[in-house]
């Protein structure tokens, strides 16, 4: 947060230079911010004006010295709660002889851009209000003030006024405008401002989009809920499919519909009281769950005490958890009385429906009824996902709440777009000291998810007037992004800068941490397309904002039958056993050996003829091949369930015992480790019949040795003392536990991810950072 007083160099006496003119940037629009100045201005008896723009807040105030010194004083100290101050820019002049203050009507200036306040929970006033019965606002569903309620997705263009956001259909009645109108009311200003008499209102229909008749809405659709309905609610950003969280036949039904078989589904749960009835909770978790982000947060679940149905989360010892965040989802809460399903409203791998026709013929097979609402909105924002480890939050998706809120960079960039990766996709455009990381766009994987891709590009660049001169991309030649990047570069004439995956997942761990390097990288995940042409994945990287250098990696297996291989693990533990112990080695008392011999065979085939069969050094996939093994989970029906199913195994057993063997072999330059002695000694502790969960322990302290020795020898021949974490294996919380206490025992300083995810969501800031310095 910048406070900044340029004071000016005319010839006046300090006396009579008693105008202030002032400048403030950062979140200022639909936070309150105009109404808190025109405030503080009758405070101290100031006269002058004070106006939003297309750029930031402007302010004239004259008055004597000491009223306007008190008046600067308390910009930051007293600024609205939901305001974000980061530069203030004060010069002095000789007064003008402002006989009042006002609030100007917004200035429109063309290229000029403003941050914009992410979509804000529910406050404590207007929760109260909801809740009065004496109350005008009792269950009005759309209640909010400018302390809360819609923003990102309903702004449509800057200075944030009322006719730029999709509330400029509904003209207040004279009681609403007379809140507007009234300075000392918390709704002075507030462009959402609505009540039942002139705002949005909802309507209930079945399936088919057959309206409903009942006399209170909300009741009607708690009753359905209870009585074992899927329904498609309309929220802030989209639809979230909703059922009764205890009742696990609907659950299983809401399964087969949408299809999802296992993925956890997320609840939401009323209050924190009954928040802590399923899951226990510290500190800093409570404070996330009610913080005006109000995320997703991934939980312990007290399985032995809670009634949600097992089938919402399997194999799971998490639960997703969020509070109400919105009027119509508190009083619905209240109304049902148990935890809710709210899983995002879309068709499985496709963005999140957020219209009310396209829900109706997107989530007409899956919902029995809808609830909607016609408050339009502008864009869609999927709920954030967070989680709590050593203390400090981790943002695991980045949404709603979060998005559009910039990273803030600690250098000065040039206008750059950066398009990400192919899973759990976001795009980041840099300008000056901001990085606008988008919110979670999805797996670009089919033309819908595309589409949003680009029109969500193009709604950013509008709203923050950036017109990039660069385009940043993944090497890898067959993502989706990696080709809409160079169709772009070519049609707009933009240069074209591809960057190695891994290196922006360490530099995306980099500005998190506003740290410039260089570090000792550790790059553990999935797939990465390498310089070598490989898929990498277990990377060691000497790396920095503006380069890298490979210095160790996971030793290079087979990917037997590439995608089918990520798809049914059982095929790279085939792949471990048969490269590293032999294709003869007997796989008999081991989970394995429950493949069809016939495949087993195919796989061989494949990995001795290289057929099909790429080399990776993925840690993912060595995750993958042990949860085989050890016949934790041989096939996964959504990304990283080997992994996490494996974690979920570990945390049974809490003693900790020694590593398991590994090799590092130092080869030049590169050091590779080995994992041989590895999957041996596993294979023989589970013919020996040691339990998944001792084993899964075990491995675990194990990579967490493998990461610190390895870190330790490139520190002898380097000197760096800083390691950063990242990569999507490191959303494991007992590996991210262990490692972090294995590199600190080694005496290094360890950078985690905190704002941005340390999956590929984080990919695209990394990107444009690197692209800036290319």
């Amino acid at each position: 947060m910048g406070n900044q007083r340029v004071r000016a160099t005319d010839s006046a006496s300090v006396k009579m230079r008693n105008l202030a003119r002032i400048n403030v940037r950062g979140v200022v629009q639909g936070v309150g911010f105009r109404p808190f100045v025109y405030r503080l201005a009758h405070q101290y008896n100031l006269k002058g004006w004070v106006r939003n723009t297309s750029g930031n807040v402007e302010i004239e105030a004259e008055g004597d010295e000491q009223a306007l010194d008190n008046f600067l004083a308390n910009f930051e100290a007293k600024a609205p709660p939901r305001a974000r101050i980061e530069e203030i820019e004060t010069t002095f002049h000789p007064a003008k002889g402002y006989t009042g203050f006002e609030i100007r009507k917004s200035l429109r200036q063309k290229g000029e851009r403003q941050l914009v306040s992410p979509d804000i929970a529910t406050c404590d006033n207007c929760k109260r209000e909801v809740f009065s019965p004496t109350d005008r606002r009792f269950r009005y569903p759309f209640t909010n003030c400018t302390d809360c309620g819609p923003r990102f997705t309903i702004i449509k263009d800057i200075p944030y006024d009322r006719s730029g956001t999709t509330m400029h259909k509904f003209i207040m009645c004279r009681e609403c405008q007379q809140e507007y109108d009234q300075v000392q009311d918390r709704r002075f200003h507030a462009q959402p401002n609505a009540c039942y008499a002139c705002g949005p209102s909802l309507e209930l229909a079945d399936k088919n989009g057959t309206p409903i008749q009942c006399n209170d809405v909300i009741e009607t659709a708690s009753e359905l809920l209870k009585a074992g309905n899927v329904m498609a609610i309309k929220g802030l950003g989209g639809f979230h499919l909703a059922c009764d969280a205890t009742n696990e036949t609907v659950v299983k039904q809401l399964r087969e519909r949408k299809p999802r078989p296992s993925k956890p589904l997320a609840v939401m749960i009323k209050d924190l009281t009954e928040v802590e009835k399923h899951c226990s909770l510290i500190t800093e978790e409570r404070e996330l769950l009610e913080s005006p982000q109000c995320p997703i947060v991934l939980l312990r679940w007290k399985q032995h005490l809670s009634n949600i149905s097992s089938v919402v989360a399997p194999n799971s010892k998490v639960l997703g958890v969020m509070l109400p965040y919105t009027p119509l989802h508190h009083i619905l809460l209240r109304d049902v009385e148990r935890p809710l399903v709210m899983t995002s409203g879309n068709l499985s791998g496709e963005p999140l429906a957020k219209d009310n026709e396209e829900a109706l013929c997107k989530l007409g097979k899956i919902a029995d009824y809808f609830l909607f609402h016609n408050r339009d909105i502008y864009v869609s924002c999927d709920d954030s996902v967070c989680m709590v480890e050593e203390g400090i939050p981790q943002v695991i998706r980045r949404a709603r709440g979060y998005a559009p809120y910039p990273i803030l960079l600690p250098f000065e960039a040039e206008q750059v777009l950066a398009c990400g990766a192919e899973l759990k996709n976001t795009f980041c455009l840099t300008h000056g000291a901001h990085a606008f990381l988008s919110q979670h766009i999805g797996d670009m994987e089919n033309e819908e998810t595309l589409r949003h891709f680009e029109k969500t590009i193009e709604l950013y660049e509008q709203l923050f007037r950036i017109e990039p001169a660069r385009v940043a991309y993944d090497m890898h030649p067959e993502y989706i992004s990696t080709k809409y990047a160079l169709e772009l570069g070519s049609k707009r004439g933009l240069k074209l800068i591809a960057v190695q995956h891994h290196h922006a997942h360490i530099v995306s761990c980099l500005v998190d941490n506003g740290n410039k390097g260089p570090v000792i990288g550790v790059a553990f995940d999935g797939t990465g397309y390498g310089t070598d042409g490989k898929i990498w994945g277990g990377e060691f990287l000497v790396a920095d904002w503006h380069g890298f250098e490979r210095v160790g990696h996971l030793e290079y297996l087979p990917l037997p039958g590439g995608e089918a291989a990520i798809e049914k693990p059982y095929r790279m533990a085939l792949s471990y056993v048969y490269t590293l112990l032999g294709e003869g080695f007997c796989l008999e008392d081991l989970p394995l050996s429950e493949i069809d011999p016939i495949e087993r065979d195919v796989i061989r085939k494949q990995i001795k003829q290289g057929i099909n069969s790429p080399a990776t050094s993925s840690a993912g996939r060595l995750f993958d091949a042990v949860s085989a093994i050890t016949g934790v989970r041989k096939e996964i029906d959504y990304d990283a369930q080997a992994a996490i199913e494996l974690e979920m195994r570990a945390q049974e057993e809490t003693r900790e015992s020694e590593a398991y063997p590994f090799t590092i072999d130092e080869q030049q330059t590169m050091r590779v480790a080995r994992l041989a002695e590895l999957i041996a000694a596993i294979i023989h502790d589970v013919k020996n019949g040691v339990s998944p969960a001792i084993v899964s322990r075990r491995f675990h302290h194990t990579v967490a040795c493998l990461i610190a020795t390895m870190c330790k020898r490139i520190a002898e021949d380097r000197g760096i003392a800083q390691v950063a974490l990242s990569g999507g294996v490191f959303q494991n919380r007992l590996l991210l536990r262990s490692t972090i206490a294995a590199l600190k025992e080694e005496g290094f300083t360890v950078l985690t991810h905190r704002l941005v995810p340390c999956n590929d969501a984080g990919i695209s800031l990394g990107q444009a950072v690197i692209a800036n310095f290319q």
